[in-house]
């Protein structure tokens, strides 16, 4: 085994899916040293529900990412469908400039568009490499992280500020002992397959009582259809067959979505997710900071995750562009940025989390569930203004030069 240590970076990202890859796209492109280390290879496939709520295309548009994602063949969505039993709205994407229409592409689309784009903007990137724990120096503060590559050579990344974005399970977060601030009660778990043949209507959600489901148009002409349920329920039976429970949630759900999907071709293995309840944890400390699921979590129901991921990314690059970038900057400067990140990500998060919660618990009704989603879609239209209203300009690190 032998050890090698790299050139300082400013910051050294450990994770490189959409949270890790776009905070690494926003830093390297404000004139920061970054370095991002994952243990997958690129353009590897993970877990998600893919759909992008606005507030993600709107931000993949002012980075100028939107194109290369279209180009990928991912299907416009139009217009969203809920479906409460024999009930149905059907709400039309009103069309606003950068955000057309909607996109939902595969993991292994959008990782590589943003993080190719952040190695573009400069950030140095190892994939196959395992960080194995954070580096502190005298005063306890976190100073970087130690990796390991395939060939077991072990690397140093000294940094100024270390990031986890690791994910579910985090072990950064562990290593930082990140406190959770906010738990949720309830989890909901998932299981899902990509289907051929189904014609685009758009985002559908289906709810019943007990059960949940949805459609959601994405690459290769698929749609990933997914059925959810009660956590406990998984566990307790479902969980060791998931394709006779696939099968037989569907009708449940819809009998109408049960026939297409039997009418259709199921284009990969059965996957599933037996969810957890939501967190929200203390996104920064010394020398360290979390994004993305690393961070801050909530029931896939909500299909919300990678829009978190992307909102939290620019929050904390601002605060660390903020922090580094000051006239005077220093340990205290970088800290009242980063806190400024937890403390509008917590206020842009509060309602959305509450809401996803209560969905999460499947508790509800035929009557209540529009009124709990009706919760959730007046919060992300807060979102959406907040985020429109940012200058992209602002990421400028005009201050790098004279460091």
């Amino acid at each position: 085994m032998s050890t090698a240590r790299e050139t300082k970076p400013d910051v050294v990202i450990v994770g490189a899916r959409c949270a890790g890859a776009a905070t690494a796209l926003l830093l390297a492109r404000a004139g920061l040293r970054v370095t991002v280390l994952d243990r997958s290879q690129l353009g590897a496939d993970t877990l998600s529900t893919h759909a992008l709520m606005r507030t993600a295309v709107l931000q993949l548009h002012r980075w100028g990412l939107l194109d290369a994602i279209r180009q990928t063949d991912v299907p416009p969505v139009t217009r969203t469908v809920f479906r409460y039993g024999a009930d149905e709205t059907v709400v039309t994407i009103r069309p606003i400039p950068g955000a057309e229409a909607l996109y939902a592409p595969r993991r292994t689309v959008l990782d590589r568009v943003l993080i190719e784009a952040a190695q573009e903007a400069g950030a140095t990137v190892h994939f196959g490499t395992t960080v194995t724990g954070v580096e502190r120096d005298r005063t306890g503060a976190v100073s970087g992280v130690v990796g390991r590559t395939a060939s077991g050579t072990v690397i140093t990344f000294p940094a100024a500020i270390s990031i986890g974005a690791d994910g579910l399970g985090s072990r950064f977060s562990e290593w930082v002992d990140a406190p959770v601030e906010r738990a949720g009660i309830h989890a909901g778990a998932v299981i899902y397959a990509y289907v051929g043949g189904l014609d685009n209507r758009g985002y559908e959600w289906f709810y019943n009582p007990g059960v949940a489901g949805g459609v959601i148009p994405t690459n290769g002409e698929v749609s990933c259809v997914f059925v959810g349920m009660p956590n406990e329920q998984f566990r307790q039976g479902q969980s060791a067959d998931i394709h006779s429970a696939f099968a037989a949630l569907l009708p449940k759900i819809s009998d109408e979505l049960a026939e297409r999907v039997r009418r259709g071709v199921i284009a990969s293995r059965l996957r599933s997710y037996p969810g957890i309840p939501g967190y929200q944890k203390r996104p920064w400390g010394n020398g360290w900071a979390l994004v993305g699921d690393a961070a801050y979590h909530r029931d896939p129901l909500s299909a919300r995750g990678i829009s978190d991921a992307l909102r939290d990314a620019e929050l904390l690059a601002r605060a660390i562009i903020d922090g580094l970038g000051a006239a005077e900057s220093s340990p205290r400067t970088l800290a009242r940025s980063l806190e400024n990140y937890r403390l509008i990500r917590n206020r842009l998060s509060h309602h959305l989390f509450s809401a996803t919660d209560a969905i999460a618990s499947y508790a509800w009704d035929l009557d209540t569930i529009p009124v709990l989603l009706r919760s959730l879609a007046a919060a992300q239209a807060d979102e959406v203004t907040f985020l429109s209203e940012l200058d992209a300009s602002s990421l400028a690190f005009a201050a790098v030069e004279q460091r």
